[in-house]
């Protein structure tokens, strides 16, 4: 027997990582390795209604290629948008009365922009994985415990002049004392365009200060805002790319 013999006669018997290894050896090997019925047979394995299509769209070599292994997350691209092109509207209300309202540009949301006051316990969980936005109040405000509270966040673009919603009219009906956080949360309007993504949540949190909280009735005095969207965004490009698929209008 020759050798392009042997080999066509081996080559059938590999598995999928060894025949591509052999691909790498020479020209010869090469050549005689990218018959694609061996990688036909291979795929038959694996796949046998493949091999039951007289014109396969794509070559098996390909096809295995493609596909035997699980993909790798992919590294995430650069979002179409930063922060410095959205400004976000918040609002806080206690009832009828506006506790707090304010333009807030992109950057001064962006983690690492702000640390807590040096009085506030480090058990409130400042450090960790989940990518935060977050703004200081001031000046602060306090909210009695018996009185409802309600927020929105608008955003804009400044590239394209759009508005979207974050939340609407969400209410901080969950106190959160262990990380000293009242919550509350609305589920992101996205744009058509996405029509299989839904239930993602945008988080919004009071900070308070555990020491200025006097018993069940008394007020909680806020010192800052947070705002995240830990479902389905842990990073800054993460949140950006979330951002752009907001329905915007």
């Amino acid at each position: 027997m020759t050798s392009d013999e042997i080999l066509k006669a081996v080559f059938p018997l590999l598995e999928g990582a060894d025949l591509a290894a052999c691909m790498a050896v020479c020209k010869q090997w090469q050549n005689i390795a990218q018959d694609d019925y061996f990688w036909k047979c291979l795929c038959a394995k694996k796949w046998p209604s493949t091999c039951k299509n007289s014109s396969p769209p794509i070559t098996y070599h390909k096809l295995f290629k493609t596909f035997y292994k699980r993909e790798n997350k992919r590294t995430l691209l650069p979002p179409r948008i930063s922060l410095h092109d959205l400004e976000f509207y918040i609002d806080f209300w206690a009832d009828e009365k506006l506790l707090f309202s304010q333009v807030v540009p992109g950057p001064v949301l962006q983690k690492g922009n702000w640390s807590p006051p040096p009085e506030i316990s480090p058990s409130m969980g400042f450090q960790g994985p989940d990518y935060k936005l977050r703004l200081p109040v001031n000046p602060q405000f306090s909210v009695p415990y018996s009185q409802t509270v309600r927020g929105s966040v608008l955003v804009a673009r400044k590239d394209t002049n759009k508005v979207a919603c974050i939340a609407r009219d969400a209410m901080f009906d969950y106190i959160e004392r262990s990380s000293c956080r009242a919550l509350a949360f609305d589920y992101l309007a996205l744009s058509p365009a996405h029509p299989f993504v839904s239930g993602i949540r945008a988080w919004i949190a009071l900070l308070f200060d555990e020491d200025g909280v006097d018993g069940d009735d008394g007020d909680i005095d806020v010192f800052g805002i947070e705002m995240d969207f830990c479902d389905a965004a842990n990073s800054e490009y993460e949140v950006l790319w979330l951002l752009d698929m907001l329905d915007w209008k």
